[in-house]
């Protein structure tokens, strides 16, 4: 029996995700707007913050693109071998 390429993604865990980023980032956009500092060093900490969101999610997706390519030269790899091995014929003597 074949495996699942890829397990499933149930709607909870999606939910926890979403709801975890939200909760990291919200927090984190409080503490520096009540940050007892000048408002030209909140400022640079919310893009350092956002620069990091960003970065996170390019990071994200090019992890994904990796694992996407690998897989997907994996299974093409894995079907030149069905191929060669279905059309193989032990039984059969070159020459004769």
């Amino acid at each position: 029996m074949d495996k699942p390429l890829r397990p499933a993604m149930t709607a909870a865990y999606y939910a926890q995700c979403v709801i975890s980023f939200g909760v990291a980032l919200g927090s984190v956009a409080l503490g520096i707007i009540f940050l007892p500092v000048a408002p030209w060093v909140r400022a640079f900490l919310a893009v350092a913050v956002l620069y990091t969101v960003t970065s996170a999610f390019v990071l994200a997706k090019c992890v994904r693109d990796r694992q996407e390519i690998v897989s997907m030269s994996s299974r093409v790899d894995q079907a030149r071998l069905d191929k060669l091995l279905s059309e193989h014929d032990p039984y059969k003597v070159d020459g004769l």
